[in-house]
């Protein structure tokens, strides 16, 4: 079999779109970097509040895109030098650090990739650092992702393919602009790289750094306010749950199915840091104090949130590594596939998005009511679970077909059992 044969079986050419096609991905490409900077400059105490009073928005826009000094500071050299530095960090304790290999989920070729795991060894590691510099030199040594917010948010990634390469089955239409944002895999893992390392565990070094702040202005690390523990509790435990569960990655749809290409490397460096510290960064110069009651309420909701997450979780990977202990009953395709259909997974096809939800809403109750601005974030996440959620059903659709009407009978909620 010819060389180009063999390529285009293994990459066929994409014949449906996403997004809305190339103008929908071109959209994306500039939104994404947009509003990362329009969530800080309007809700920054630089800017006047959270937001600014909406009045003299306008003029402020005007004022600063046509001044040349407002553009040179938007490039901050170091911090663009710390930036690369922390991502040679990660790559160097990836290297270093010791940890297990596994092998992945089968590839069109029939064979498998093979990752190492050691992402939470890599997130122990810097935490060690940055609990060193703190300790000695006091939280004010570790306000620079607060003071150089801006320069920081700069993620710069460089990304291609060549002959050979295996392509994302959603990003080989041979539209450039639509292709980009999807498509991308190396040699080098770089995709289960950066899903889990240089970003995530930059999001709880960001948020420390609030905290340190938030310290610096009130005296000491025993001022942080209640609401400011909470966010640095929540966020910080997520992280490690991840990290921690590293090999359950490999088998989600970021790693099986898309590609490396702006959507992921842009979301995994720049995105998930620098947008999901919005909570900490507001609480910075925002010192909301909740109290008790309010506090053991949004604890307990955050707690039932990863409950069901987690939980749900445990159930999946049990059953697709042969384990079934809570005898949960399943549906068995005419394929041989079986999905579950008790437990979890017959509450909803989708339950695991239910425990994100119901955290997110406590992510953001801790920032109080003065500001819409924190509480974006359950927006936009709903909106980002609905449209993986409605993804995976067109995928799981083409790949069952019948059965897949029979499965959705059973288990007819989608993500919010009797809503939606």
């Amino acid at each position: 079999m010819s060389s180009d044969k063999k390529s285009a079986e293994l990459n066929p050419r994409t014949t449906e779109y996403e997004f809305l096609g190339p103008v929908g991905a071109f959209f994306i490409t500039l939104a994404v970097p947009i509003t990362t900077y329009a969530l800080y400059f309007g809700c920054s105490e630089q800017s006047g509040g959270c937001p600014p009073q909406l009045s003299t928005i306008p003029d402020q826009i005007t004022l600063a895109l046509s001044s040349p000094a407002w553009w040179r500071s938007l490039w901050d050299t170091e911090a663009t030098v710390i930036y690369f530095g922390w991502y040679a960090f990660c790559v160097v304790a990836w290297a270093v650090l010791p940890g297990d290999r596994i092998e992945g989920v089968t590839l069109r070729t029939g064979g498998k990739k093979t990752y190492k795991i050691n992402a939470f060894s890599t997130y122990l590691l810097a935490l060690g650092i940055t609990t060193g510099i703190i300790y000695n030199y006091g939280p004010q040594a570790f306000t620079f992702f607060y003071e150089k917010w801006v320069g920081f948010a700069i993620a710069c990634y460089i990304a291609s393919f060549g002959e050979g390469k295996i392509l994302a089955l959603g990003g080989n239409s041979g539209n450039f602009i639509y292709d980009v944002p999807k498509s991308f895999h190396w040699m080098f893992d770089v995709k289960s790289f950066n899903e889990l390392r240089p970003g995530l565990i930059l999001w709880t070094l960001i948020n420390i750094s609030m905290a340190c702040e938030q310290a610096t202005r009130r005296g000491g690390l025993t001022n942080i306010t209640d609401s400011m523990w909470l966010i640095q509790a929540f966020q910080a435990w997520y992280v490690i749950d991840g990290l921690y569960n590293e090999p359950a990655i490999f088998t989600t749809m970021d790693i099986t199915t898309d590609g490396f290409g702006f959507m992921l490397s842009v979301g995994d460096l720049t995105w998930v840091p620098f947008f999901y510290s919005l909570q900490a960064r507001y609480l910075a110069y925002n010192h909301v104090e909740l109290g008790q009651v309010w506090t053991a309420g949004i604890f307990l909701l955050n707690i039932t949130g990863y409950y069901i997450f987690r939980d749900a979780n445990g159930e999946k990977n049990d059953f697709r590594n042969g384990k079934n202990p809570k005898n949960l009953t399943y549906f068995t395709t005419s394929r041989g596939s079986k999905l579950l259909t008790s437990g979890w997974w017959g509450r909803s096809r989708h339950p695991n998005y239910l425990g994100d939800l119901v955290m997110s809403v406590a992510w953001c109750l801790p920032t109080g009511f003065e500001s819409p601005i924190p509480y974006f974030y359950i927006i936009y996440f709903a909106i980002l679970l609905i449209h993986r959620q409605r993804r995976d059903d067109e995928n799981c659709q083409k790949k069952y077909g019948a059965d897949w009407e029979k499965y959705k009978k059973m288990v007819p909620a989608r993500i919010v059992p009797y809503i939606y």
